[in-house]
């Protein structure tokens, strides 16, 4: 849910902010409904259907990726789709008219192994991930295929799955006795929390922690000590604590707008997403009274010639949908994320 709300208040803002500057080529957008799929892509189906019939011409979402994956199937060459978020390879294969704004999972993996091999985090790594995850398995995948050409040797690589994810004490004994230097956690904050819990009950507290975009969330999880994160890294394009006009900007009209909360990555992306469907839409030059497939067709076309200076970096998107921008390193401090470069 903190992901899903935090794409839907954000796109809010962004619409707020595109009608007061000229909208989308000319016309004002308006966020019509946020259908809830809770995670489920049968309901995520369904919630698309829903829209449609509200009269949505163009979709911000889905947000995680069995239902992008299964909404794509339904969106394919008819709707414009474009998802914040979700991260599997298959998210938006369906159609030439899908596009994302975040990494793959596998692209993390590889970004990962070749940020802590370039900045020489640590020679000897640990994986502990959930195996019954398309997103952890994916991305634990690159990052082991990866690892050897970035000077990493995997000294220990430990999986878990969804019916067993509470009790870790078996793999993190054999990664403290594995001798590594840093453990990946290519895992949802939710899991991560109790990880790293149960890693400090264990005595690893010396032990390195890298995550990735999933560990965003981290710091807000209902009763853990934040103290445990300390010194955690990840790999997550957005970080509310940043100091430059646009961040400053967009975590203090999120805050306004929402009873003072902060921003995750995922409202960064999909505050994004709207920038860049109102670059596209008026390269594209299209009308309210468009068809959806002609309205798709035209701004499929148009996300090929724009660049985006976003909150999340500056992107620019290939044939095949993909977002190509540098990834951002933080390490958490004193509670907040602080970046690394």
């Amino acid at each position: 849910a903190q992901y899903g709300t935090n794409v839907y208040n954000a796109a809010k803002i962004a619409a707020d902010e595109i009608n007061e500057n000229g909208g989308f080529n000319g016309y004002k957008v308006e966020i019509l409904d946020a259908g809830d799929d809770q995670g489920d892509p049968e309901k995520a189906v369904n919630a698309y259907n829903d829209l449609i019939d509200k009269g949505m011409q163009m979709l911000c979402g889905t947000v995680t990726s069995g239902s992008c994956i299964a909404v794509g199937a339904e969106a394919a060459e008819d709707t414009f789709l474009f998802t914040p978020s979700a991260t599997a390879l298959d998210c938006i294969t369906a159609g030439t008219n899908e596009f994302r704004m975040c990494f793959t999972d596998p692209a993390q993996g590889t970004k990962s192994a070749q940020y802590i091999g370039e900045h020489s985090l640590a020679t000897k790594v640990a994986v502990l991930y959930d195996s019954s995850a398309d997103y952890n398995s994916g991305i634990n995948d690159a990052f082991v295929a990866a690892a050897e050409e970035n000077g990493l040797e995997i000294v220990a690589d430990e999986a878990y799955t969804a019916d067993s994810n509470t009790d870790f004490s078996v793999q993190l004994k054999k990664i403290k006795d594995s001798g590594a230097e840093l453990l990946f956690l290519p895992n949802y904050y939710s899991d991560n929390a109790l990880i790293l819990q149960q890693a400090h009950d264990a005595g690893m507290d010396d032990m390195k922690k890298f995550g990735v975009d999933g560990m965003d969330g981290i710091l807000g999880v209902e009763n853990f000590d934040t103290s445990l994160a300390e010194g955690v890294m990840l790999l997550t394009p957005f970080s509310a604590t940043g100091e430059d006009e646009a961040t400053v900007k967009f975590v203090k009209a999120y805050g306004d707008a929402n009873n003072g909360e902060t921003p995750n990555q995922f409202a960064a992306d999909a505050y994004d997403v709207l920038y860049a469907m109102q670059a596209a839409a008026n390269d594209a030059g299209i009308t309210p009274d468009m068809s959806n497939e002609d309205i798709s067709a035209a701004m499929s076309a148009s996300m090929l010639n724009i660049t985006l200076d976003g909150l999340t970096g500056e992107a620019k998107w290939t044939e095949d949908g993909e977002c190509d921008k540098a990834p951002k390193a933080y390490v958490i401090k004193d509670g907040v994320y602080a970046s690394m470069e």
